[in-house]
Parts: C-alpha cells; structure tokens; sequence
C-alpha cells in the first residue's frame, strides 16, 4: 500500500504522481517530513528500475534526510571554491528541503558537510527563518551522539550552514540492507540513542522528527542524531507548529494537535527501538490512517515479530508506545536505564564525566520492596512509633503535671486578674503562650538526693507556665528571635515591656499567679495614696496564704516606677523550699509581683561567671566557625559551579522557591495578626527574609550538588526524582519508608537514653510548648521541622564530602564525621556518660544512612525525628492538646504509608505474600 506524503491519499501501485493533488509520489519507506512538504525545489527523480532498494549511501553528512537515490548532479560543482573556505568535494543529498554538499574546510584542514536550501527558498523568508532557528537549536546541543552544527554562511545571495562530516549511513538505509539488528548491537545503539535524546532534552529542545532516517551511523557503529529543522524548544511550540513532523512517527497527541512534549519524542524513540529490534515499523499498514489522525494506533507487540526477543525490552519499547503522555518513562535517560544490562551512571563515571541530573534521576534501580519487606518495614514503623510514644506519654513532663486548663481558660483567667487589680481599661492587642520554667528543672535536677519526679512536677512550684500580655497598643517587633526569621512573633519579652498600660502577667498551668508588671503612667498628676497599698488580692490571685509568711526586706525591683514595696519569705505550699515574694505598687496600684524561688536569677543583670562557661562558649564558637566556614566555601564554590555550569540550577532553583514559599506559611501559622497593614508589612518581611534563606538554600545545593553528583551521585537517585516530580517512583517511596523507619530507631534510642537518666535523677523531656496553644501556632511548628531539616541535611552532606576528598577513604571519612559532631555535642552534654555513646550510636547511623541510601532518607529522618522529639504526647483524651498528639501521628503514619504504597511499585501485596 501507498499513499501521498503530501495529502494523505491512497494511492494505486505503480503512479508517480498523485491524483488528488498532482505531487510526486514518494516511496513509503521514507516519509517525508510534513513541514517541509510545501518545499518549492523539486523531488529528485525515482531510481532506475534495476536499482536495489537496498543500496547502501556509505558517504553521507550526520544531517541527512534524503531519500535514498542516485543523484548526480547539484547547483555547485566539485572543486567550487565556496566563501574564500570550503571547497565542494561531491553532492551527498538532495531533496525537497535543500541539498547537502561534502567538502574540506581550507581554513581548519577537516571534512565539513554543507546543507544548501532550496533555490526558491532564497525569498522566503519564512523558509530562511526556520534554516536559521535550525541553526540555533542545534547549537545549544553539545553531545556524541547528537550533530555538531558549526556556523551560518551565504554564497551568491544564498544561505547554507555547516556540520560535522562523517563517512557513515543513516539507520534507515542501514535496516532495509540487514533488517534487524542483533539484540546486544541494538541495546548499543539504542542506549547511544537515549544519551542523545536526553541532551537535547536538558537544554529544552524537542527534536520533533525522530526517525531512522534521521538518526546517522559513523564508521566506528557511533550513533548521531542528526536534522534539528523541525526542533524546537519545548515552551514555544504552539498552534498549526505541534502537528509539524513525519506522521508515521508521530505521538497521538501530536497528530491531534494538542500538544507537543518530551513524552512525543519519547514517543517516536519507542517506534524507532521498534525498528531496531525488529526491522520492522510498528505501523507498517497503518501510515495513510495515521496521516489523516484516525488510523488504529496500537501497535503488534514485538515479541510478534521477533519470538526470541528479551521480555524487558518489549516491555520498555510498549512503555515508550503508551497512548497516555503520563504511561510513558519521563526521560529518555529513564527509557535507557530500563534496558537490559549495563548502567548508564557508571559507565559515566568510569569514563570521568559528571553524569547530568537526568542522568542520575534515571539511573540506579528502578524497584522498590518486595511487598513482604515493604510490610514488615510498616509494622516496624508502627510497632516503633507505638512503643516511642508510650515512653515519651510515660516520661514527658507535661504529661507528668498532667495540665487541665486550656490556653483560653488561662487567657480569661489573666485578665480577670488585670481587672480585679484595678486595670480595667480595655487593651488594643493581647498575645499569650505556654512556657517551662527550665531553671528550676535544672536546679532540682543539681541536688544531691534523689529526685523523685512524679512529686517535683505535680507539686509547687509548677514548672509549666502560662504568660499573658496585653497592651494599648498594638504589640509588633522588629526583633528577630527565631533563626528563620519569621517577622513579628510576639514573645514574654518581645516587644520589651515598656509602653505605659502594658501589662505582663505569667500563671502556672492550675491558673495561679506567678508574676505581674504593669507600667504605670509616664505622666501622672494624681497625688500619691496615703493608706498602704492592699496586697490581698496578689495573695488570692497566687493561692498563698500571707499569714504563714514572714516580712522582709524587698530586693527586686519592678521594670516601671514604684512609691511602695514589700517583701515576705516562707515556703511553697505542701513543701520546704523556700520561697520569696516580692511586691510594689504605684498611688495604691499593684504594678508588681513575683514569687520566687532560689534557683530565680535576675533576668536583667549580667550573669556571674561559671566555671563550666568554657564549655559552652567554646562548643558555640566552634558551631558559628563551622557555619561561617560552610557560608564561604559554599558561596565561593557556588559562584565557580554557576560560571561552569556544573550545577542543577533547575533545581537549585525549585528549592530556592520552596523555601521561600515555607517561609511565606510560617509566617502566616507563627506571626502576629492584629489587622490592618501590619499584615501587608508582616507579609512583605516574610517575602524578604524567604528571598534571603532562598537564596542561601539555592547557593549551598549549587555549592555541594554538583560535587555530590561528581563523586557520589548514587546518593541523588531518588532526590534528582523527586526534583523531577517523580513522587510516585518505586524507589522515592522505598527511601521514604526508609527515612521514617531510621526516625523511629533514633526516637526509640533518645527514649531509652531519656529513661536511664531520668530513673538516674536528670529531668524529665520536655518539647516544644507551641504545639499545647494548637490551631496554626501547632501548624506553624510542625512546618518549622522542613527547612531545618533540609538545611541539615545539606550541611551533613557538606561536610561528609569534604572529608572524602580529603581522607579518601569512605570509613575513615565516617568515623571523622562521627567524632567532629560527637564531640561538639560532648561539650555540651550534662551526662556525658550516657549521652556521648548515645551520640555516637545515632551520628553512626547518620554516616550509615548517608552513605547507603543518599539524601532522601536522611532528609525524611531528621524532618520525622525532630517533630516526634518535640510535641507533648499524651495519653489522655480529654486533653486539649490531644488533636496535636493525633496530628502529629497521623502524618508521621502518612508519611511512611505513602512511601510503604509506592515502594510496591503496583505490585499487589497479598496475591504477591500468597506466592
């Protein structure tokens, strides 16, 4: 059967012109490129009647899409002296888009091919336009197995560029001499084929006419992709230009005309592996159909054609041949890693290259678990995350004092206090949150007798403490006290306390007072009160009974003006430790309370000088060097990746925009909302500090990546798909569900460490008390976990390729990051006996997991540790906080689901457990 390359038409056998439209009928076996089919140069004559249509055009120019006939005559002669330059060796092709002339390039003393358009086409602009983007597009590809385009010359009014020459044969004339290829030698040239296609690829640009009669052979077997005429990049190809193309190689979606993609040259690399193992076109009897976009697009399955034929590549080239875009692989670098034998990323490192993020995403394996592994991996992660939470619910603080009062309790409780005080104006703004009153923890943890927790945290003093504020005004602060930045988080001191009408209260978890300041009018003309000050309701607002407390001279003074003080000692109810009260007031007005215990510091003195500061100065000076170093050598090292281009700055890029769009939400869950433009400015200086910490993401990932590709980029696998939005790869979930089980193992390690130092007298665990005032500020923390985590990752893995390069030994360089970071926390630690060999066990792990995963799963274990280590679980329903503690294990059970459904990779769970 024949057909019309021009119009679609079926055609009878023998004609040489069609019918319908009067054009020259062309063999079936090279189909013309529909682009080009308006071409005003004639087709050159049909071969004589004894020619073999099998015969072989050995000399041909890497860009050749001729038909294969015997020409023998062009516009220039050989021996023409072309530009001062190139000197005309022999006409290798010609056709409807042009001709292509052999010649020596005087200049550089090598082989050139020439590529002329039509004589017509001198007047057409459009027609020189698209031989000039041709040009272009070419030229941003720089690969082996893609063609290399040189320049842009005329000649005598007409317009002609240069390629690289090669005495080779195009794949089509090279099938229908020996039909198909041998399986090992078509593996060969397909993977070659890949690495060109995905060139092209990563910078953008869509080859659009891939076929055999496109695709060159030099004489050493080395595959070249050639004719980029049709290329484009892939956000400019729109309207009547996505149906351009050869229709026989076309993907449904661009003979339809609604869209052209990466996945349609995928599409077209599937048809052409057809050929290559089969020697056969999967559409043989269906191309007219497909001309007119109706014919039947489902192809014979290889194995049809071919019965020996490996089942892996059958099942790769029907992968490549799926109708739906989405079915197909991503890349083309994807298609060549499914083949058979072989490994594209070593080949890359054995020959000294840095593979391309592609490169890499496509590489490695292609699997996840087998679905009983994948399952007892599940089971684990639930068995541990159960067990850490009974220990965490048995050997948390918070759940020991066991609070009953929520914070809008607490709230209504404050300021009814601030009211019966005598402060009965209503405030403009108000803020309020829970904190833990650590140096008491510390201090009764420093006694020499036995702790007995369970008494300590359910007696008084309570340790949880509830603050409240209320001001004027409205409260905003410029200070940034978070390391994100995150603008206008109201604190217990932040602002500072000093605008007159403010008002700081602080209750413990039972709602009884333990401090209040208020700040008395700047300008006061009311005269002084003559009666002493009545401190009562200080004393019922702090359930302490005066009468069992003796006078004292006062020592603590109030932040804001006072005309009397008084001072009284005793003892905190129900128990012997001392206890100091202080009071003041302004004209008859409480402006001043506090309950005070020894282990009370001034919080607006200088501390006195400890023997053990050392410690911490030093371990905080080495940390500060540590990150001032990771800055410099960063940036220094990013600006060098950025002017070679070594670096993934598409997805430096993506984490840049991550960042800065989580820094966005955590100022929406964290900040201060009080109305009106505050929010606008709170919103613009969230903006800012993103672009900030964006920019330091973006600088570090170019800064390390292209090292961690170079030297180890199996650990990237995954992290490259991820990137590449492959959230559903078999092995992303794999290392998903590896990253929440190695958090479960530290959480589990971190609670039995936690249970021998607290049965051992050391304070109980505490958290992170933003998640007991729930709704966003719970939010707001939980999301606080991502950036640091990220942030964390990429640090260790700075620092662990450093010390590859220079201690060039994988275990040497894992037992130096283990004690750098051993150390540092040694300095710091209270019970080093047991938390030193505690750290070591858990930065093992990390040098573990670095180095046999990659990043992915260390990214997700740090994320999962940190929330698990910080929210207040509790066991108790009825508590406030409860939806927190579900929160929390629901996305943790989220998470390691989602990776436990996608490591099957489909495969079904229980039919594959009954095999």
């Amino acid at each position: 059967m024949s057909y019309c390359a021009f119009c679609g038409s079926e055609l009878s056998p023998d004609v040489r012109f069609c019918s319908a439209c009067g054009k020259p009928v062309v063999n079936t076996d090279d189909v013309a490129t529909l682009d080009f089919a308006t071409a005003a140069s004639p087709l050159p004559a049909r071969p004589a009647s004894g020619a073999s249509s099998k015969s072989s055009s050995r000399a041909s120019s890497r860009s050749s899409t001729f038909p294969e006939y015997a020409i023998s005559e062009g516009r220039f002669l050989p021996g023409r002296l072309i530009a001062g330059r190139y000197r005309i060796i022999a006409l290798l092709g010609k056709g409807g888009m042009g001709e292509v002339y052999r010649a020596d390039d005087l200049t550089l003393g090598q082989a050139v091919a020439l590529k002329f358009l039509p004589d017509a086409a001198a007047s057409d602009e459009a027609l020189l336009e698209r031989f000039r983007n041709e040009v272009r597009i070419a030229r941003r590809v720089s690969h082996p197995n893609v063609c290399r385009v040189y320049d842009v010359g005329e000649v005598d009014g007409q317009t002609f560029f240069t390629m690289e020459y090669v005495d080779g044969e195009d794949l089509a004339s090279l099938l229908r001499r020996i039909g198909r290829l041998p399986q090992d030698k078509a593996v060969e040239i397909s993977r070659q084929l890949c690495a060109g296609l995905a060139a092209a690829h990563a910078k953008g640009v869509l080859h659009r006419d891939l076929k055999p009669a496109n695709i060159m052979l030099d004489g050493r077997g080395q595959v070249v992709i050639t004719d980029f005429g049709l290329a484009g990049v892939a956000d400019d190809i729109r309207g009547p230009e996505v149906r351009s193309g050869t229709p026989a190689y076309m993907a449904p979606e661009q003979i339809s005309g609604k869209e052209v993609t990466m996945r349609s040259d995928i599409y077209a690399l599937g048809l052409v592996l057809y050929e290559i193992f089969t020697g056969k076109r999967a559409f043989a009897d269906k191309v007219a159909g497909a001309l007119r976009g109706n014919g039947d697009r489902s192809p014979s399955r290889p194995s049809s054609v071919v019965k020996d034929l490996d089942p892996v590549i059958e099942k790769v080239i029907l992968r490549c041949l799926e109708e739906d875009p989405g079915a197909r692989p991503v890349t083309a670098l994807a298609v060549a890693a499914l083949l058979p034998g072989g490994d594209p990323l070593a080949a890359a490192l054995a020959a000294g290259e840095t593979p391309s993020p592609q490169l890499v995403a496509a590489s490695g394996e292609t699997v996840g678990f087998r679905p009983r592994i994948a399952l007892a991996c599940m089971a684990a992660v639930v068995i541990g995350l159960l067990c850490g939470v009974f220990f965490i619910t048995r050997y948390n603080a918070v759940e020991k004092i066991d609070p009953q009062q929520p914070p809008d309790v607490l709230s209504a409780k404050a300021r009814d206090i601030v009211e019966r005080l005598g402060y009965k104006e209503k405030p403009a703004d108000t803020a309020s949150g829970f904190d833990f009153d650590s140096d008491y923890l510390d201090f009764v943890e420093k006694q020499k007798q036995r702790v007995d927790w369970n008494q300590v945290l359910t007696s008084r003093p309570d340790p949880l403490l509830f603050w409240y504020r209320q001001s004027p005004e409205t409260m905003i602060t410029s200070d940034y006290q978070d390391f994100l930045m995150i603008p206008d988080i109201v604190r217990e001191e932040h602002p500072a306390t000093t605008l007159s009408g403010m008002i700081n209260v602080k209750l413990d978890s039972n709602g009884r007072l333990i401090y209040f300041q208020a700040i008395p009018p700047q300008k006061d003309s009311a005269p002084a009160a003559t009666a002493a000050p009545d401190w009562n309701p200080l004393f019922a607002a702090a359930d302490l009974d005066a009468s069992k407390l003796q006078a004292a001279t006062p020592e603590w003074n109030s932040l804001g003006a006072a005309d009397a003080r008084a001072a009284w000692t005793g003892f905190w109810p129900g128990t012997t430790r001392p206890l100091r009260v202080e009071a003041a007031a302004w004209h008859g007005k409480p402006v001043f309370f506090a309950t005070i215990g020894e282990w009370n510091k001034p919080w607006r003195m200088v501390a006195p000088k400890s023997p053990d500061d050392w410690k911490a100065h030093f371990a905080q000076a080495a940390g500060v060097s540590l990150l001032i170093v990771l800055l410099v050598s960063g940036a220094l090292l990013a600006r060098r990746n950025f002017r070679h281009g070594r670096g993934d700055r598409q997805g430096a890029m993506r984490l840049g925009i991550f960042l800065l769009v989580l820094e966005v939400l955590l100022a929406i869950c964290k900040s201060h909302f009080v109305g009106g433009f505050e929010i606008f400015a709170i919103l613009m200086l969230a903006i800012a500090s993103g672009l900030l910490w964006g920019a330091v993401m973006w600088m570090l990932y170019m800064a390390v990546e292209p090292w961690i590709r170079k030297r180890w980029p199996h650990a990237l696998i995954s992290w490259n798909r991820i990137l590449s939005g492959q959230f559903r790869d078999a092995v992303v979930g794999r290392d998903i569900l590896i990253g929440v089980g190695f958090a479960v193992l530290w959480m589990l390690l971190f609670e039995t460490s936690i249970f021998y130092l607290t049965r051992s007298g050391a304070s109980p665990q505490v958290g992170s008390m933003a998640y007991l005032m729930g709704g966003r500020i719970a939010l707001g923390q939980w999301l606080i976990q991502l950036p640091f985590s990220v942030l964390g990752t990429l640090e260790f893995f700075f620092l662990l390729l450093g010390l590859k390069v220079v201690l060039r030994k994988d275990w040497i360089a894992a037992i130096a990051f283990v004690a750098i970071f051993v150390a540092m926390r040694g300095l710091q630690s209270s019970h080093p006996a047991v938390e030193v060999p505690l750290y070591a066990v858990i930065y093992g792990l990390v040098a573990l997991l670095v180095f046999r995963f990659g990043l992915v799963p260390l990214a997700v274990a740090a994320f999962t540790v940190d929330m698990l280590g910080n929210v207040p679980f509790t066991a108790d329903t009825s508590q406030w906080y409860m939806g927190t503690t579900l929160l929390t294990l629901l996305s943790v059970l989220a998470i390691a689901g989602w990776g436990f459904y996608h490591s099957l990779g489909g495969q079904p769970l229980w039919k594959a457990d009954l095999d």
